[in-house]
């Protein structure tokens, strides 16, 4: 006969763990000097004082990257990268469809198109193999996004851009202290992104950076981000179209106080991941992502794991999650939809390819005409693995949970198992 304690909480029974886990973001006294400096000092706007200067060059050498320009948020930064690479109207820009829209409406919002290349089936990081299929004469470049902040194969993505001519950027939104090969990732490629938004492990709210080795390219993601002016220019001289894309100083100073525990919070995901990642393992059905043996540093903005509804009898992922969630855990299904499945995403390249095939006056004709724009279900079965992971198998759980005790990992183990003792509930 099943106790109360064993059943399910979704039976009636009681969870596993009652009470929240660790909060995010954390703030400290120092969080609060750092925005009244700003405040008393009465220079609020972007680099009018020092703090943007001063956090873009901290951030840049932890990085490993000689150069890097603050903005408004990460897809702003995609955008400058984007169009620093001299990526513009027509041209075709490589991106996997596990991602946030971002990393491909950044694309469209410069004219681009994004084409989907598949995500390995073990790590969910683009697959280099995929990106060589999908290189057409109009590809110009890849994005090579770090989901969940483990780097992708930055080996394999970098040999094929290096023998197909295309230029490399880094999607590290995800990414903040990770590191490839012992190199932290935003300057492995010719440039790299990062954002600041409120969930990520570096926030200030909203925020984002580019980073680089190149001074050509520094030069002008600065000038793009600062309304066309140059560096060294009057404050009126503008030389190219830009936007304002600019950081304020209250971020800045945000930003700089938080990174003063951002290497102990990555030590602290390291250790937490590693042991989730090993109990997890013991639970059948239950997959963690594959960690490269190249990553060295994993930043652990999402701890990402695969569910076998196979092995759990066929049980639907979503019953699966509800239940554990049930039982206490915060756990969700990720993204869910693969970009390449967006209408939004599919209708804008739709406009764009038919823009770039016969002119403004072709895809007017074109909507007149009444002719549908592409359907999600006429690009099934193009990027599979991706599909599966946002339909049937990816799990997620956030950074800040990473950030807890031991103690914690031990109740999402240990209602897992709880869910696979009485998984025959879950299929009643």
């Amino acid at each position: 006969m099943v106790t109360q304690t064993e059943k399910l909480a979704i039976e009636g029974g009681e969870p596993v763990r009652r009470g929240g886990f660790h909060g995010w973001p954390v703030v400290s006294e120092r969080d609060e000097q750092a925005l009244l400096e700003v405040l008393r000092s009465g220079r609020w706007g972007s680099h009018a004082g020092n703090k943007a200067r001063e956090f873009e060059q901290r951030f840049a050498e932890f990085h490993q990257a000689k150069y890097a320009v603050t903005v408004a948020n990460g897809t702003a930064a995609l955008e400058v990268a984007l169009r620093a690479a001299g990526i513009g109207f027509g041209d075709e820009v490589i991106v996997p469809p596990y991602t946030f829209i971002a990393t491909a409406s950044a694309c469209l919002m410069v004219d681009a198109i994004p084409v989907f290349a598949d995500i390995d089936p073990e790590t969910y990081q683009i697959d280099p193999r995929s990106v060589e299929q999908r290189i057409t004469p109009r590809t110009r470049a890849i994005i090579a996004v770090h989901i969940g902040g483990g780097p992708a194969d930055m080996d394999g993505v970098l040999d094929v851009a290096r023998r197909h001519g295309l230029r490399v950027i880094e999607d590290a939104a995800q990414a903040h202290g990770a590191a490839w090969h012992g190199r932290r990732v935003g300057a492995l490629g010719d440039l790299g992104t990062f954002s600041f938004q409120s969930s990520k492990n570096l926030t200030a709210g909203e925020g984002g950076i580019v980073l680089t080795n190149s001074g050509e390219l520094y030069d002008l993601a600065w000038s793009l981000a600062n309304v066309g002016r140059i560096r060294q220019g009057a404050w009126y001289q503008h030389e190219i179209l830009g936007w304002n894309y600019r950081l304020t100083e209250f971020q800045s100073a945000l930003l700089l106080a938080q990174m003063d525990r951002l290497p102990e919070q990555i030590a602290r995901r390291e250790e937490n991941a590693a042991y989730l990642a090993a109990g997890l393992a013991e639970v059948p059905g239950l997959r963690p992502l594959r960690r490269d043996p190249r990553v060295t540093t994993h930043a652990w903005h999402l701890f990402i794991g695969r569910y076998d509804a196979a092995v759990w009898d066929g049980i639907p992922r979503e019953r699966f999650l509800q239940a554990w969630r049930a039982e206490g855990i915060p756990v969700s299904a990720g993204y869910t939809t693969p970009l390449h499945h967006l209408p939004v995403i599919l209708r804008e390249i739709a406009r764009l390819e038919a823009i770039a095939a016969g002119g403004r006056q072709s895809y007017d004709g074109w909507i007149a005409a009444g002719r549908p724009h592409p359907s999600p279900d006429s690009r099934r079965g193009m990027c599979p693995v991706a599909e599966r992971a946002c339909y049937e198998e990816g799990f997620w759980f956030p950074q800040h949970i990473l950030l807890g005790s031991r103690a914690d990992m031990d109740a999402i183990i240990a209602a897992a198992h709880k869910l696979w003792r009485r998984r025959e509930a879950l299929r009643a």
